[in-house]
């Protein structure tokens, strides 16, 4: 009988539903995010919190975890290559769209456009970081994502220890691909390659460090349908801010 059960409570073989669900629970906290920004950037809504502190932490979290668990999962596919390419191209869809029908909120080197890059950097490098030790690996990731987490701010360092770069760094476009971004840039959605290279990598080795025979308990199923959402996040997050926003256009159109 607690052998049935289990089976049932378990994903196709080859698949970890847990990582799935995981990341359906970070894309449903995502939509919720953006629903406010919405509603406080087009609707007008006035929620001080989001803005602030609270709104920032909220942020971040998403980011955190969706670029961790998006390195973790590297290691569990075949077409690392193949995958950033297309995570890439979704990336320049959305910049296009963005600055051709709402330039006024434009996304340039948005998370899609990090993500697929991430991906192809990791998939060609590959070779020289199976060289690397796991355990040295994740925390070399994690020690210079720290340091290089306020390269856009124009220091790296932590806490009171920092060290100013050079404002010559922050020269254009290509600049800000890497992290300098110059006087005058805007993006309503940046990941640049510092700092988060350094997270994605940081869950690369992390995987490594765990290894597939721990991951045993990740198969079980919590929630089929946080699931589904993992498994066609990428397509659920080119989808979820028209439909967000059509969605609170009605509801406005109707109420006010």
């Amino acid at each position: 009988m607690g052998m049935e059960k289990l089976a049932k409570n378990k994903t196709a073989p080859g698949r970890y539903a847990l990582l799935d669900e995981l990341r359906g629970l970070d894309l449903v906290s995502m939509m919720l995010y953006h629903a406010c920004w919405d509603l406080v950037f087009l609707f007008g809504v006035e929620m001080k919190w989001y803005a602030a502190t609270p709104g920032h932490l909220w942020q971040q979290s998403i980011c955190l975890v969706f670029i961790l668990l998006s390195g973790f999962c590297v290691p569990l596919g075949h077409h690392t290559l193949r995958r950033g390419a297309t995570v890439f191209g979704a990336g320049v869809l959305v910049t296009a769209v963005t600055l051709l029908f709402m330039p006024e909120e434009r996304v340039i080197f948005g998370v899609l456009t990090f993500l697929g890059v991430a991906m192809l950097l990791t998939g060609i490098l590959e070779p020289l970081l199976q060289k690397v030790p796991p355990a040295a690996g994740l925390v070399v990731s994690a020690v210079l994502f720290a340091l290089c987490y306020s390269v856009s701010s124009g220091w790296v360092g932590v806490g009171s220890w920092k060290l100013l770069l050079p404002q010559g760094l922050y020269a254009n476009y290509l600049t800000a691909f890497f992290g300098f971004y110059p006087e005058g840039f805007f993006s309503t959605d940046y990941f640049a390659l510092l700092p988060w290279i350094f997270l994605f990598w940081a869950g690369y080795f992390g995987h490594r460090s765990i290894g597939r025979a721990r991951m045993e308990a990740l198969r079980g199923s919590v929630c089929a349908p946080l699931g589904w959402m993992g498994r066609h996040s990428l397509v659920l997050y080119l989808l979820h801010q028209p439909v967000i926003f059509g969605v609170l256009w009605v509801i406005f159109q109707i109420f006010h």
